[in-house]
């Protein structure tokens, strides 16, 4: 008994000296986070926490795309099989109340000095407005009363959306650096410049006032502190709209329809079965989404009203798919982060986390330093330089890959053509000589997609196809819509420059580290 009392001793003894000694490297044996053994830091914190707003969708294979007949022989969204990676998406649509929250920082940042940018960022109430109906109350109130507090903000372009964005990102990492007492929030004197950026502050050109910064381990810093960097693990990603292929995967729900690895059915719509009533005995044929059943029935008769809305409803409505996430269906339809093309899926396309749009982007440096713009204090970035020495990618803009490029053109291009000899011997007859002051149009990054999609270049009026490089995808059927626009595989785009009062938009973000939810 003795000799067990001395064991357990000298065990307690050897798990307090191993709890107290520092990490060591796996590769050289020295120690991390120790000032004596050069202090390469390594963080605790390994698990990336869930944003304000997220819901956790676990990733896995699909099949994207429609796999009933199509009934508009659109013939735009052809099955295929793709892997999506796990990610985060926002439970709901973002809602007026959070818009308006937006407006009001940027407001308080910015109105002064520069209104433009507010106005900017404004939703277009004016989207309501119909030449044969009459919607001024929704112009006059939907964005402003709190009665549609939590409705869903419409009248927001592709554009704004992608700002909203940004903002969101910032302020849910300037909250966590001031709640780690890192950051001093003072608001008492917003200005744009001053305020918290995620990437101006990571490149250590924040402005605003330090609190109480991270020890500084390395030898050289001469016992000066630091500020927080990627690899301390404490700020989350950034906020984005999700891409097309993440829309609908997050729409099937997919995590609730499968066994042993074997997807049991493929939906149609967000939920289960393919009609659009619930076959729940409790609410049994109750509608499942807000849409318009049929020319004239937009809600259905008074005293038996079928889904209850005429136009939106909050964004919090109707029950959940298997993720948890709400409106999916039905309400309003979404902005993707996807430039659309016909063929979502084109031979030699990638089939993992699939998505059209890649514009590389680096910041500018002048004199060493990254640059920022006085006005917004916001890093200027360019795009990256072209390197045909890369085998991934070789330009910065990746838009017209496999659709729109070079390679893919109809007509008989070569490398020592001149784009005005190409386009000049395209077609003599529909495409005609390009002149001197067409050769400035022929140059901007669209220039080949208005080949592909455009006949006349000459006279712009003169177009035979609505897509360019500025259009994009929505998804996901709206109060405006039949039915048919509720499943998750139909798609359709829309001018990113332009608003609707049938296009909302939810926000994503990307999952770091493991992909499973458990």
């Amino acid at each position: 008994m003795k000799n067990l009392r001395i064991a357990s001793l000298l065990l307690v003894a050897a798990v307090i000296v191993t709890a107290c000694s520092k990490p060591r490297s796996a590769t050289t044996g020295w120690n991390y986070n120790d000032p004596e053994w050069g202090g390469f830091e390594v963080s605790q914190y390994n698990e990336q926490i869930t944003a304000p707003g997220l819901v956790f969708i676990e990733g896995g294979a699909f099949v994207m795309g429609r796999v009933s007949d199509d009934s508009r022989f659109q013939w735009n969204n052809l099955a295929h099989n793709v892997t999506v990676s796990s990610f985060y998406m926002d439970e709901t649509e973002v809602s007026n109340q959070s818009y308006r929250e937006y407006v009001y920082w940027m407001t308080r940042a910015y109105g002064e000095e520069y209104p433009e940018r507010v106005r900017a960022i404004y939703p277009d109430t004016n989207c309501w407005r119909d030449r044969l109906a009459w919607r001024e109350g929704f112009v006059d109130y939907y964005f402003q009363s709190p009665i549609y507090d939590q409705y869903p903000v419409v009248g927001v372009t592709w554009e704004q959306a992608s700002k909203y964005c940004i903002w969101r990102t910032d302020r849910v990492n300037e909250k966590i650096l001031v709640d780690k007492g890192i950051i001093v929030l003072d608001l008492t004197d917003l200005r744009g410049e001053t305020a918290f950026q995620t990437d101006v502050y990571l490149a250590g050109q924040y402005r605003g006032e330090s609190k109480t910064e991270l020890e500084n381990l390395d030898p050289s810093a001469g016992g000066e502190p630091r500020q927080v960097r990627r690899e301390d693990g404490i700020l989350v990603p950034y906020y984005r709209l999700p891409t097309e292929a993440e829309w609908e995967f997050a729409a099937l729900g997919m995590i609730g329809n499968t066994y042993d690895e074997r997807i049991v059915e493929h939906k149609t719509y967000p939920w289960a079965g393919s009609s659009v009533r619930s076959a729940n005995k409790k609410y049994y044929g109750q509608f499942l989404a807000n849409f318009k059943r049929s020319r004239g029935d937009a809600m259905g008769v008074a005293g038996n009203l079928n889904d209850g809305w005429d136009y939106t409803c909050p964004v919090k409505w109707y029950f959940p798919n298997d993720y948890g996430l709400y409106n999916m269906a039905g309400n309003v339809s979404e902005w993707c982060m996807d430039v659309y093309r016909k063929d979502a899926n084109p031979i030699g396309g990638e089939d993992q986390n699939p998505f059209r749009g890649n514009v590389y982007r680096t910041p500018t440096y002048i004199d060493e330093e990254i640059a920022i713009n006085d006005t917004t204090g916001s890093i200027i970035y360019r795009n990256v330089d072209d390197d045909l020495n890369r085998r991934n990618y070789r330009q910065a803009d990746n838009i017209n890959y496999l659709d729109g490029d070079y390679a893919s053109n109809i007509y008989d291009y070569t490398a020592n053509q001149s784009i005005t000899d190409w386009v000049n011997a395209a077609d003599d007859e529909d495409m005609p000589a390009v002149t001197e002051g067409e050769e400035s149009y022929l140059n901007n990054p669209d220039s080949v997609t208005n080949m592909m999609y455009r006949r006349n270049l000459a006279d712009q009026r003169n177009v035979t196809s609505l897509l360019s490089n500025k259009v994009r995808v929505v998804k996901g059927g709206s109060w405006n819509d039949r039915a048919f626009w509720m499943q998750a595989g139909t798609r359709r785009f829309y001018d990113q420059d332009r608003s609707t009062s049938w296009i909302g938009f939810r926000c994503a973000m990307d999952r770091l580290g493991p992909r499973a939810g458990n």
